[in-house]
């Protein structure tokens, strides 16, 4: 939780302040842009361009909303653009996996796949549906943060994640049937 009065500092133009303003939020930009955009390349550009954003747009920050509701709506505005912009591609990237001593490897395989799975499902729902399930499950934001941040009726946003909870269970049911994601 960022502190307002950090976030006061920065706006005075205390440069220390926003500097360890923007290292303090970065890890949470950078989750957003990564499983909004599912592509470290992008992500990391994204989260880029967020934090440049967020740096020269400090002064512009009121305490209307909070902190974290005016960051996440920057850096899924960006997403979104660049989502919009970029042509579909198919990333096929290597994950490492680390073991623990005790634990399976079998074990760990598959809910490495199911994680893999439930992922893919999840970049094939529609944007506005993806959005809210990034923004509720990965960075566990609130109904009412999520209405904030992507200025979207409460109600809106409620429906966004019925629907995009359901389409996920068909998703999988389909996969676990033998249909490929």
């Amino acid at each position: 939780m960022v502190e307002q009065e950090l976030i006061r500092a920065a706006q005075t133009g205390d440069r220390d302040a926003l500097i360890t303003l923007l290292r303090e939020i970065e890890p949470a930009v950078y989750k957003t842009a990564y499983y909004t955009l599912n592509n470290e390349q992008d992500a990391m550009d994204a989260a880029q361009e967020a934090l440049i954003r967020i740096y020269t747009k400090i002064g512009s920050y009121e305490e209307k909303a909070q902190f974290k509701t005016w960051v996440q709506r920057i850096v899924t505005n960006i997403c979104i653009d660049k989502f919009r912009r970029a042509k579909p591609t198919v990333s096929i990237e290597e994950h490492e996996m680390v073991f623990e001593d005790h634990a399976s490897v079998e074990g760990e395989v598959m809910r490495a796949y199911t994680r893999e799975d439930i992922d893919r499902a999840i970049n094939l729902l529609p944007e506005h549906h993806r959005t809210v399930v990034i923004l509720r499950y990965v960075q566990d934001m609130s109904y009412n943060e999520i209405a904030d941040s992507l200025e979207l009726p409460l109600n809106t946003v409620k429906s966004y994640l019925f629907r995009a909870r359901g389409q996920l269970q068909q998703l999988l049911r389909e996969y676990q049937k033998g249909g490929a994601l």
